[in-house]
This record gives structure tokens, sequence and C-alpha cells, in this order.
């Protein structure tokens, strides 16, 4: 029998939660159909899931809680009354969980630590009190900014007239009580549900399912698809193994808006300091991983039925090699040794090829005894 600790229930935000995901799955659907809906709203609600998406990742997140770049002021207050909107919390109470999640990553002291359960990472830890309450001493350089401590003072205020209120009046001036009433329920309710949501997958979902390419310590991975959904947030494995990179999709083809949107206002003077990891480093956690899986490939071989010979010493022989290449790239970072871009991409092809190859063996079946 499911017992809840009611005397622990965080009742207004539990109340907030379960009100606004009823409003968007009952209400906006029967607006939807009623009224349909023109481009005016569509494109209030993109403007607002855009920009309130945005405050998240570029402002709450690399910029407040992991210092990945300097930003003037214009850039502070827009992340920070838009961030409101989403109303995920204050920057700093939002920056406190967020940097006490990175330093206890799946132990006890994780507020969304994930082996607590999906629904505990995904939106539990929101409903329930946390004990004991998490510390604020960790975020003693964001209290001295006067910005932030302004919108912790009215962050609730702030989302609602711009976040609520204000896409309410734009949508009766547009058209009218109908119009009112769309732009509370779509670019409001709605926009503020999936927004949220879209954020709590990347504490659940990208703890539970995608690829770990750079670090297997703890269970961040990595997903393309939320990658999409909230701006470029969903490389989460590479987030965990170099956090104050300014960039999460470090790679040219992967979708990360929020990378994109820094570097532009770097060159637009309004972002400095973008703090990245060096492409060596990078490809040294790669190739460490790809070693690690071969290892850890082999000694299940070794263990169980063997796959065939000539498969195990294909593993033998991709382990040799990463840890040749491991090893050599290792001594030239620790000597401060350039390494030619030519002996870069060798490597990064030849680690992509290996990882291919362990893939593929782990679907082949075992041999009979």
């Amino acid at each position: 029998m499911l017992r809840i600790p009611f005397n622990r229930v965080n009742w207004i935000t539990s109340i907030f939660l379960i009100v606004t995901a009823l409003t968007a799955v009952t209400a906006v659907p029967i607006y939807l159909w009623k009224y349909g809906i023109d481009w005016f709203q569509a494109s209030m609600f993109f403007f607002y899931a855009t920009i309130t998406t945005m405050s998240i990742t570029l402002g709450y997140h690399r910029l407040f809680s992991h210092l990945a770049f300097k930003a003037k002021w214009p850039v502070k207050l827009t992340t920070l009354v838009f961030g409101a909107c989403a109303f995920e919390n204050s920057c700093l109470d939002w920056t406190a969980d967020h940097r006490l999640h990175h330093k206890h990553v799946d132990h006890d002291d994780d507020p969304y630590d994930i082996s607590k359960g999906f629904m505990w990472a995904h939106i539990g830890w929101l409903m329930f009190k946390l004990k004991p309450e998490p510390p604020m001493d960790n975020v003693n350089d964001l209290k001295k900014d006067k910005l932030v401590m302004w919108q912790h003072k009215w962050v609730h205020l702030i989302g609602l007239v711009v976040g609520v209120l204000l896409p309410t009046g734009l949508g009766y001036l547009w058209n009218g009580s109908q119009g009112a009433l769309g732009g509370f329920l779509l670019s409001g309710i709605l926009r503020i549900v999936c927004v949220q949501h879209c954020t709590f997958f990347i504490n659940s979902l990208c703890h539970t399912i995608g690829k770990r390419p750079y670090n297997t310590d703890n269970s961040a991975r990595d997903s393309a698809i939320m990658a999409v959904f909230t701006c470029g947030e969903g490389y989460h494995n590479y987030h965990h193994a170099f956090q104050h990179d300014y960039r999460n999709g470090v790679k040219p083809w992967q979708f990360d808006p929020t990378k994109w949107m820094i570097w532009t206002l770097s060159k637009l003077g309004l972002a400095s300091n973008l703090r990245t990891v060096p492409d060596e480093k990078i490809l040294l956690a790669e190739m460490r991983e790809a070693r690690r899986q071969a290892e850890q490939r082999l000694a299940a071989i070794e263990e169980n039925s063997p796959i065939t010979e000539k498969a195990t010493e294909m593993l033998h022989s991709f382990s040799q090699r990463l840890s040749e290449s491991y090893t050599e790239l290792e001594n030239a970072i620790s000597n401060k040794v350039e390494v030619s871009r030519k002996a870069m991409n060798q490597w990064q092809q030849e680690t992509r090829e290996m990882v291919r190859h362990i893939s593929s063996m782990k679907r082949l079946p075992k041999s009979s005894a």
C-alpha cells in the first residue's frame, strides 16, 4: 500500500504542479477544439516557450549555476525575468539545488537523485520537502549579485505578471475575451507545463536512457532527442564530465541553440570569458571510456561463454590500440606538447570505429558451450 508522508508534502508546489498539468490536459484541448489557434496565438506560444526555455538553459544553468561565461546586465536581467516565467523557483534556489546535484550526483545529498526512482528525480523531489533541507551556502557568489537577489525576492510576482498576465492581456488586445483565454491557456498554462517537464526530463530521462561516451562514473546520459526540446541540454553525459564548458553539444553536428546564442552574444559584446574544455581532454575522455567498454566486454566474454576466437582477438586488439593511443595523448597533455589536428582527427576516427565495433559485438549471440 502506498504511504504518502503528508507531513512532508510541499503543498503549494504540489498543488501548482497538479493544477497546471490538469488544466493543460483538459481545458487546453477544449479551447483548441472550440476556437482553434491562429497565427498570433501560435507565435506568442513559440516566443514564450523559446525565451523561457533559453532563460533557464542559458541563464539559470550555464551562466549562474556553472559560471560558464560572463554576461552584461541586459542578458542577466532578461534571463532572470523570463526565467521567473518558467515557475522553476528563483535563480538563487535553482542554482543552489543544481550545484548540489553536481557535487553529490547519484547520492543521497543529490536533491534529484535518480537512484530514488524516475518519478522522484522528475518531479517528486519538488513535491516533498527535502530532509534535511539543503543549505544555501553554495551560492554566496550569487548573493552578491543585486539582480539575482532582486529576482529572488520578487520571483513569483515577476512570473505571474510577465508569464501569465502579459500574454493574457496581449491575447485580449488581439481578439477580446477569446484571445485573452487563449493567451492564458496556451502561452500561460500550457507553456509553463511544457517548459517545466522538459527541464524535469533532464533530471530523470537523461539519467536513465542514452549514451555515455565520456564518463560512466555517474548516471548522466546523452540524448539527442531531449536536446531538441531543451535548447541543447540533452547532451547530459558531456555536461557532467565537463560542467563548466559553455557548450553541451560539443560536436559540430549536435543541436545546441544555447551554445550558439552564447557565442552570438559574445560577438555582440554582451558575453565574454566563454569557458571551453580543450579538444585533447575531450578526446582523452572518449578514449578512456572506449577502452573501459572494450575491457568490460573482454571480461564478460572470459567470464561467460566466448563469442568466437576471432572476436576475442579483435577486442584484445581494440583494447591494446586504445591503450597505446590513450597513453600517447595523455603524455602529450601532461607535457603540454601541442597535438596536431591531423593526429587528433585520426584518433577521433579510430575511437569512433572501435566504439561501433564494440557495440556491434554486444549484439552478437554467444556460441554454445
